[in-house]
């Protein structure tokens, strides 16, 4: 396993994370025997929200995670604006994930520039954020994003320690979805963390839950070893601290085992996969 630096963190992360939605919809034996597996193979890096199976995804890794939960960086969410709100969902999950701190809390899912006033503003969510690091609930903070426009102004507007965005070669080739995070990130000296980075497109319209074959994903992950393997190879490639796989057992396998040498992509596979993102439909792209 590769560890790299967490911007002005000082922390170092598994450059594989491992999603709680990986844990939704099993036995808490095999939640159990996931993370177990997860931590022998080096990962460090464990992330979940609240929304992931409703509330499921924090209920199994509590348990599996709590006999090492000194040796792991834990990330968390809200999507919780307001700060009462937020505060309700921050202790909620700690007591569901057995732990009396996050290593990094994060505002879930902004997409609006309206969310970040709220968020920002008088009785906004960071006051709760603000109060709980002083309190040693959380570390370090951080937002998710899918969209530029509300990253870049968040990170204009706060000294954020981490953002959590798609980035995937197809958005960011061919959609222009994200260079502009990563130069907003590095001005404001914040770690960036991926998501999406073994999306392929958005399942074909009028497909159903049950037709896809990934159900847990609402994109179409990318299932092939060696077209994942340069995905997340260019993913990684960016400045880039961890990517978090799809939220199936299988995939997040697969993307431990083609991520464990994630050197730069050679000059003929950086052209082929610029060739393939022009034929895909991006799920996300710059407005």
């Amino acid at each position: 396993m590769q560890y790299r630096e967490l911007g002005r963190t000082g922390q170092r992360l598994s450059v594989i994370g491992f999603g709680g939605i990986v844990v939704v919809g099993t036995s808490q034996e095999e939640a159990n025997r996931l993370v177990a597996s997860a931590v022998d193979r080096g990962v460090t890096y464990f992330d979940v929200a609240p929304s992931y199976g409703n509330g499921e995804a924090e209920e199994r890794l509590g348990p599996a995670l709590e006999p090492y939960r000194s040796r792991v960086f834990l990330a968390g969410k809200t999507q919780r604006r307001d700060a009462a709100g937020a505060q309700q969902e921050l202790e909620q999950s700690l007591r569901r994930l057995r732990t009396d701190y996050f290593d990094l809390y994060q505002l879930h899912a902004m997409t609006r520039l309206e969310d970040v006033e709220t968020v920002l503003g008088p009785g906004g969510a960071m006051e709760t954020f603000m109060r709980a690091r002083e309190q040693g609930k959380v570390r370090f903070l951080g937002f998710s994003a899918h969209s530029v426009e509300a990253a870049v102004e968040l990170l204009r507007r706060f000294p954020f320690d981490s953002v959590l965005f798609p980035f995937n070669f197809a958005a960011y080739l061919s959609g222009n979805f994200g260079p502009q995070v990563v130069e907003a990130a590095q001005r404001a000296g914040a770690g960036l963390l991926a998501l999406k980075g073994m999306a392929r497109t958005r399942w074909p319209e009028g497909t159903t839950r049950e037709q896809r074959r990934w159900q847990k994903a609402w994109y179409e992950p990318i299932d092939d070893r060696a077209l994942a393997e340069l995905a997340l190879r260019f993913t990684l490639s960016l400045p880039v601290t961890a990517a978090i796989p799809p939220g199936h057992a299988e995939l997040w396998e697969l993307a431990l085992e083609v991520a464990q040498d994630p050197r730069p992509l050679a000059a003929e596979e950086e052209q082929r996969l610029r060739e393939l993102a022009m034929q895909t439909e991006p799920i996300f792209q710059a407005a």
